[in-house]
């Protein structure tokens, strides 16, 4: 009983360190000093701050599970062929959490994750600031619930979840035009998708 009380105080402490990270807005003062706060000023322009530069929309989402989603927004990092990744996004949906998927699946998405989250492992999660890696239902149910999310699905019955997309958006690649009088050569395979049916290099499971 006891260890279950302490466990779940920790997941509490360790999302709310860092109090100005959980704030919504950044609002810098006629005297420069900044502060942080969760609702908008009415009477200065304030910056919107958002964790790892994206977060699922808010729309429809009733109050109390919007103000959740503000301060404690769900990321989650997903590869190919991956069943714990697939695992992670069912509980995650069947609780009815709004969150942002990124795709790990060529080599400029594992350039750019080990990066940013500075691991090699999927699937990955952040709730808020935390950062959980593999996935474990307990683990990840534990943070939920500190976080305020609702042990049951209160999102609205046409809520629709973003698409996945890849952490590195593939670069966009003007055609180059043949030189006249020759006959144009086909590009190369793009080598930086890893083959059918495997993980990206440098990837762990």
């Amino acid at each position: 009983m006891h260890r279950a009380v302490l466990s779940s105080l920790l997941a509490v402490l360790a999302l709310l360190s860092g109090s100005s990270a959980w704030a919504l807005y950044k609002v810098v003062g006629p005297d420069g000093r900044i502060t942080y706060t969760d609702r908008p000023p009415s009477d200065r322009p304030a910056q919107a701050i958002r964790a790892n530069g994206a977060t699922a929309s808010t729309e429809g989402l009733p109050y109390e599970l919007q103000r959740v989603v503000g301060r404690y927004p769900v990321s989650l990092f997903t590869g190919p062929k991956c069943p714990s990744c697939d695992a992670g996004r069912q509980l995650l949906k069947e609780r009815g959490v709004p969150f942002v998927e990124k795709t790990i699946s060529t080599a400029d998405d594992v350039k750019a994750y080990t990066k940013q989250e500075a691991t090699d492992q999927l699937p990955s999660v952040r709730i808020g600031q935390k950062q959980l890696l593999g996935y474990s239902q307990g683990d990840w149910t534990s943070y939920l619930d500190a976080a305020g999310y609702p042990a049951k699905s209160a999102l609205p019955l046409n809520y629709r979840w973003p698409e996945p997309a890849p952490l590195a958006p593939p670069a966009e690649s003007k055609p180059s035009a043949p030189a006249p009088g020759r006959n144009a050569t086909p590009a190369p395979a793009d080598s930086s998708a890893p083959p059918a049916g495997s993980s990206p290099a440098g990837i762990r499971f």
